[in-house]
């Protein structure tokens, strides 16, 4: 059960049919321009979205406002510090800045930077300097079905090819994500972890984490890998961050805020090219973006958030709703992860070819059937699209991202979520296809804006 009790309700909207459809088609059939007032249950994201403690209720009275010098930094720092281990490190108002500025202060343009798999803002952020994000995840997580319990790995063969060739000097940066959003939620496990690093400093290129659910990371690791099972997942987590050369992070996540991030490295002089760009852009050393408030719950949160306790609920309502989502004879990726379950939209709906985009046609629905706010991350989030709308290359996977928000919901709102696809379900080939009439040059999910294709367009 979850390791705590509400004290704290909030009403949610209740809609018909007909006022979803309305909504959803005044949005330009796009769940990122719908009211949070039109949705019953909101699973787009996971960042921000979480319910904070009494305990970080309490702490954000003790904010202090100063411009400089605030006692919430220290406190803050004190938290950093110990879990980290890094010498260095910069409050941001989320994990995008934190991004921005470590690849403003590391990258050259033409460079190269190497993930598991980048997630949307962290590939904009590399592009927009000229760079090149490149993807090298393990040949396990091809299978979606595949019950490997590490799929988020990195490729070490091909990252060990790709920095021993001619011309490797112009890999700018290796970034591990964990656990790998794009890549399913899947965790990487320590044994990567540290082969990765070995093979970076072989060739002498920065090492960094995006570590945006580290604690969920250090909680799968624990149950999966072998030689962890006694480790607490609080000191899985300070090895993964030993291993590293420093790391970004949205706390929105694993620090159960609404608003926070930091950027840390170990190296002194990038340290202060760092923090001119996060003067300029972000705010003063001691406040970076956030206030005071912020910086105190976020101190606490992040003492909370390796409470086995806590993870186990956490990893154990995910794994409840996978079940139902099985029943209801929807698949997923494999095996479930934590912050978020991955529908494969692609085999659910057979009858729409990816120019149709059927992970976002099955993410629409969600929303049009029962209410329910969900994420595609399909071709109209990966695939290669042209200047006319029209999709050129296709992503490997059609996949809808159902993200659970922290300490949120209660089983029987997953319970509903199911029911809802359990309809859909039971008559995909009524689900219709959509395409693009508007679509911004970079990260066009969050502002695209579609049409759906009657059945007879098809």
């Amino acid at each position: 059960m979850e390791p705590y009790r509400i004290k704290v309700v909030e009403p949610i909207p209740i809609t018909t049919r007909a006022e979803r459809e309305h909504a959803m088609a005044d949005a330009g059939y796009n769940p990122f321009n719908l009211r949070a007032d039109q949705v019953t249950i909101d699973l787009l994201s996971d960042s921000g979205t979480g319910a904070i403690s009494a305990e970080q209720q309490a702490a954000g009275t003790r904010g202090d406002e100063s411009y400089a010098g605030a006692r919430s930094y220290y406190r803050f720092r004190e938290v950093i510090a110990d879990l980290t281990s890094y010498p260095h490190f910069f409050p941001v108002h989320q994990g995008r800045a934190a991004e921005r500025i470590l690849f403003s202060a590391l990258l050259k343009p033409g460079q190269v930077s190497i993930s598991n798999t980048h997630f949307d803002t962290t590939r904009a952020n590399v592009e927009l300097l000229g760079c090149t994000a490149r993807d090298l995840p393990c040949p396990e997580a091809k299978n979606l079905d595949g019950d490997f319990p590490f799929k988020g790995d990195i490729d070490l063969v091909q990252l060990e090819r790709i920095l021993g060739e001619p011309g490797a000097g112009n890999v700018g940066v290796v970034v591990m994500t964990i656990t790998n959003n794009g890549g399913g939620g899947q965790p990487v496990s320590m044994a990567n972890l540290r082969a990765a690093r070995d093979i970076c400093r072989r060739y002498g290129v920065p090492y960094f984490l995006d570590a945006a659910r580290f604690a969920e990371n250090a909680w799968l690791v624990t149950q999966r890998e072998p030689g962890y099972a006694n480790v607490s997942p609080r000191e899985v987590a300070e090895e993964a961050f030993a291993l590293a050369d420093g790391c970004v992070a949205s706390l929105k996540k694993d620090g159960i805020v609404h608003m926070g991030g930091i950027v840390a490295m170990r190296d002194p002089e990038l340290a202060k090219r760092c923090e001119l760009l996060l003067i300029a852009g972000e705010g003063f050393t001691t406040y970076g973006g956030l206030s005071g408030r912020e910086l105190d719950m976020l101190a606490q949160g992040l003492l909370e958030v390796t409470d086995p306790a806590y993870l186990g609920a956490r990893a154990a309502q995910t794994s409840h709703l996978a079940q139902l989502v099985a029943d209801a004879g929807v698949d997923i990726v494999r095996p479930p992860g934590i912050h978020a379950l991955y529908l494969n939209a692609g085999r659910l709906l057979p009858h729409l070819p990816p120019r149709l985009f059927p992970g976002h046609a099955l993410a629409t629905e969600l929303y049009l059937a029962g209410g329910v706010r969900c994420a595609e991350l399909g071709s109209l989030y990966l695939g290669e699209i042209d200047d006319d709308g029209e999709l050129q290359r296709p992503a490997p996977y059609e996949l809808v991202r159902l993200a659970i928000p922290r300490r949120v919901y209660t089983q029987s709102h997953l319970e509903y979520v199911a029911e809802t696809l359990a309809q859909i379900a039971k008559r995909p080939e009524r689900v219709p296809g959509y395409r693009l009439v508007e679509s911004p040059p970079i990260l066009r999910h969050f502002k695209c804006r579609l049409e759906q294709v009657p059945a007879d367009a098809r």
